[in-house]
């Protein structure tokens, strides 16, 4: 896996300070995508353990309240299996931080076992999931007063609740 960009202080992409990882793959190729450089599944840096260790010291100070995994497209198959050890290794370390997670498949997308992001780890990923923002971009949805989403289709998804009601429950900070 390769990914474009490693922020280690962000206020743009989830409620607090975080560390946000920008992934590189898209197959969902967004019209007026933010980050289409992204879109190449070898675009940036490789990313290794050494990112990873690099990732959780970041994510270590008490200010910084969690993580949000962006791209490309966190989701893609071949992205999963990383980002699965990441999050495993987050929630081990410190398991008070959040995690969100943005992507551009729906949720319903990803659970559907004929879908193309579904794999046979995508739930076990999920379930490190604190937030789930869903849903690909659509610039006739554009709204720039969202908070931490770019179109009115996207949803913020509190997993935890989802979890325990079995039904989808939005995030409301």
């Amino acid at each position: 896996m390769y990914y474009g960009e490693l922020k280690k202080r962000d206020i743009a992409n989830g409620p607090g300070v975080r560390v946000a990882l920008f992934v590189s793959g898209c197959t969902n190729h967004c019209e007026e995508c933010f980050n289409e450089a992204t879109w190449d599944f070898n675009y940036g840096r490789l990313y290794t353990q050494s990112t990873e260790n690099e990732i959780l010291e970041a994510m270590r100070p008490d200010y910084i309240r969690g993580i949000s995994l962006l791209g490309g497209e966190p989701m893609e198959p071949k992205n999963q299996p990383h980002l699965l050890s990441l999050v495993k290794r987050i929630k081990k370390e410190l398991p008070h931080k959040d995690i969100w997670c943005y992507t551009g498949f729906t949720y319903d997308e990803l659970l559907d076992k004929k879908a193309y992001p579904n794999t046979e780890i995508v739930e076990e990923f999920l379930s490190f999931i604190d937030v789930l923002v869903d849903g690909r971009f659509e610039k006739d949805k554009k709204n720039l007063m969202l908070k931490f989403r770019g179109s009115e289709n996207q949803r913020l998804i509190d997993l935890n609740l989802t979890r325990e009601s079995n039904k989808v429950v939005l995030w409301d900070e």
